[in-house]
């Protein structure tokens, strides 16, 4: 059990905000990212951001794994961005002899919400972005497992993907009118919305020079970690490095997927996953 664990919520709360307050007020001797992992959700994120978090040159959020910037605080002030980072002398110092400290930090939700990618490019214009896909099918039932885990759905899957274009109607310009607005449905309840990836990799190659941009399909790391996080690494400008182990992490197992509801589901990704492929130029590892 872990020492957080023994530690009352309150307490946590008031500690991280105090921290942040901080961090905010010494945000100029702060180090920024250099890199951002923008998602999918349900993709091997959590297992990626671990692997790049053993590099001894990488330095994570000091707090959280996502400081969720660029999608749900993004009326906050740039120094309280800078501000969840770590000092630069003590990136500097954990980097060593492995070169110069490369910031980062990760966010499922980046890479799907409609104004998070285009916050990037006016704050950080020249930050890397890395996203992985996974199997758009089996990502829409563990999306949907994850969220009614949460409390965040209610509906079984089926009925879920049937309300899911009624739920987001409207909510995409709501978010676009207001920075504070956080969209319930648009974040929880977007199991199939979300793998949709080839609109999501326009959006980033519409923002950012492509050379700037590295996607990886979680089929492809979990099959051959070693040889996908080296292609990462190599892309970052990374020192060569090997973490000691590359585990899988969040698997949710459950029954499987009814098969008139995986049909329907591969019949909607078709087109987009022909686009994707196109687009990456690479066979995709679940077509």
């Amino acid at each position: 059990m872990s020492l957080r664990s023994h530690i009352p919520e309150r307490l946590h709360d008031a500690s991280r905000a105090a921290y942040i307050r901080f961090g905010t007020l010494t945000a100029s001797w702060r180090i920024e990212p250099s890199f951002i992992m923008v998602g999918a959700s349900r993709a091997g994120t959590t297992s990626l951001f671990r692997a790049l978090s053993a590099h001894p040159a990488v330095v994570r959020p000091s707090v959280n794994k996502g400081v969720r910037y660029f999608d749900l605080n993004s009326f906050e002030s740039r120094d309280w961005y800078r501000g969840h980072f770590p000092l630069r002398r003590t990136a500097v110092a954990q980097a060593g002899a492995c070169g110069q400290p490369a910031a980062f930090e990760a966010s499922g939700y980046y890479v799907f919400h409609p104004l998070a990618v285009p916050r990037m490019a006016a704050v950080l214009p020249d930050v890397k972005l890395v996203a992985m896909f996974r199997d758009p099918v089996e990502r829409a039932y563990s999306a949907w497992k994850h969220e009614s885990a949460r409390g965040f759905e209610w509906e079984g899957f089926e009925r879920a993907l049937e309300l899911e274009d009624d739920r987001l109607l409207g909510e995409a310009d709501r978010m676009a009118r207001d920075p504070a607005y956080e969209s319930f449905c648009h974040r929880h309840q977007s199991h199939r919305s979300r793998g949709e990836y080839a609109d999501q990799l326009d959006r980033m190659w519409l923002h950012f020079p492509r050379e700037q941009v590295h996607v990886m399909q979680s089929e492809a790391f979990f099959a051959q970690p070693e040889a996908e996080y080296k292609r990462l690494i190599d892309f970052l400008g990374l020192s060569s490095f090997q973490p000691g182990s590359f585990d899988q992490h969040n698997a949710r197992p459950s029954s499987p997927m009814p098969d008139s509801v995986r049909r329907g589901l591969e019949d909607h990704y078709a087109p987009f996953n022909d686009r994707l492929e196109t687009m990456l130029g690479e066979p995709l590892r679940w077509g």
